[in-house]
């Protein structure tokens, strides 16, 4: 029985180290496989493949080839179109025997070749400056397919090699970082043939401005206007007279014009501040007694520091109206404004004030300490989230100057979140010159406040 044994397990020992050595070369040669693959570029960067496949020394820093093969695919394919037109219009002209009327020369032709002009001097391939180079690039820039947009967000590097008077050797073109959650939408924004017109889209920039894609990247491309555009009013009849509605473009509202915007009208396409077209109302706004408590008048406001009040800003949703009566005031007011349903940015410039095409969520371009006064009304009421109101709060302290002051203009909320806005408004311990809370319903109140903002010397 033991003899018999023998062979056999002689046999399984010689099977168990034929197995362990097999393995063993299984593992060695996985190990060496991974290295090739490694070598050969499956962990490497594209550059790197190249090199190792093609004994590529040297890459061009900023080099990519897939904006250029566009770049260079969107100039042909635009003199291509070109070269159609003008076939097409010579077999016209020899059929009519007409001549090449200007229009035609300056729309079709002109403009058309200016674009490619331009699309060709960027297409640029950046210097060799050192060896063993490799790309380094923004992750950003290939995130968008339109090329418009990389070539807005590639840093420009100045063409002289010095730093400029920002004190940077590049300029950094800005984006919000929402804009990359709205792809799509500003892909189509982006999308224009450069030197011609814009499509009339000013509400889709809007709506990815109030979507935090803030600020929108500039466009080379022409802003349509009114086919109609008349001369404005004199600046002494302007401040207090409906502008002429040829002179705006009415296609993105409800309304064609400003006696469709009037109060009375419940399907004007906008809610807020009732009656901001009609100017015998505005007229009795700030320089007359209502019957509200929590209306300020503005000859009290600006008796509280005479002489003091030279600039300021409106941050809130109108016509202007408040810009206005400061005017009469000697005092320049800037007056925030967003289209929502109206052309509120329009009649604001065409009365002869200053709009601000600005939202709750951007950083207020204005320095530090410049601002005698900010006024705000009927934008931001009891829906506002309070740590949003905090960012805002912050931001209009940052623009006051020492002694400057901050009007609440008829500011309303529910009863019940009384208490949270009041800490919001006075947590910046500024002096109360005016207080004054009011009944609107049965469930709101207004607040109103004028308030001064500390010195805060360091």
């Amino acid at each position: 029985m033991g003899r018999s044994c023998l062979p056999k397990c002689k046999l399984a020992r010689i099977m168990g180290w034929i197995q362990i050595i097999l393995g063993g070369l299984v593992i060695l040669v996985s190990i060496l496989s991974l290295t090739r693959f490694y070598y050969a570029g499956f962990f490497l960067h594209s550059e790197d493949i190249c090199q190792h496949f093609y004994n590529v020394k040297e890459v061009h820093v900023g080099f990519d080839a897939k904006s250029l093969a566009d770049g260079v695919g969107e100039v042909l394919h635009r003199l291509e179109t070109l070269q159609g037109k003008l076939e097409s219009k010579v077999e016209e002209m020899e059929k009519s025997k007409s001549a090449l009327d200007k229009k035609f020369l300056q729309e079709e032709i002109v403009r058309p070749l200016y674009s490619a002009n331009v699309a060709l001097r960027q297409i640029q391939v950046q210097k060799i400056e050192g060896r063993n180079l490799t790309m380094k690039e923004d992750p950003l820039i290939n995130f968008f397919v339109t090329e418009e947009i990389r070539k807005y967000i590639t840093p420009k590097e100045n063409r002289v090699g010095k730093i400029n008077l920002y004190g940077t050797d590049k300029v950094y073109n800005t984006i919000g970082h929402a804009c990359a959650l709205y792809k799509k939408e500003l892909e189509k924004y982006m999308d224009y043939d450069i030197g011609s017109y814009c499509d009339d889209d000013w509400n889709l920039g809007q709506k990815l401005m109030l979507n935090g894609c803030d600020p929108l990247p500039r466009r080379r491309c022409l802003t349509r206007a009114s086919k109609v555009f008349q001369k404005p009013y004199p600046i002494n009849e302007s401040l207090w007279r409906v502008p002429d509605e040829r002179n705006v473009r009415w296609g993105n509202y409800q309304c064609r014009n400003f006696e469709c915007l009037s109060s009375k009208n419940p399907k004007r396409g906008y809610s807020k501040c009732t009656g901001c077209f009609e100017m015998e109302k505005e007229k009795l706004k700030w320089v007359s007694n209502s019957s509200l408590p929590s209306d300020f008048l503005i000859n009290d406001v600006m008796a509280v520091k005479p002489g003091e009040i030279r600039i300021g800003l409106d941050y809130g949703i109108g016509t202007g109206t408040f810009a206005a009566r400061m005017r009469e005031q000697n005092v320049t007011i800037v007056s925030t404004a967003l289209n929502l349903g109206a052309p509120f940015n329009e009649i604001i410039a065409l009365r002869g004030l200053v709009p601000l095409y600005v939202t709750l969520n951007q950083r207020l371009p204005f320095f530090d300490n410049t601002m005698d006064l900010v006024h705000t009304t009927g934008f931001m009421d009891g829906w506002i989230d309070l740590l949003l109101l905090d960012f805002i709060l912050y931001d209009w302290d940052r623009i006051l100057r020492p002694g400057g002051l901050l009007w609440i203009d008829k500011f309303f909320c529910n009863t019940k979140d009384l208490d949270d806005y009041m800490y919001m408004f006075l947590q910046l311990r500024y002096k109360k010159h005016k207080w004054l809370i009011s009944p609107k319903s049965k469930n709101e109140v207004y607040l109103s406040a004028l308030l001064e903002k500390p010195p805060r010397a360091i």
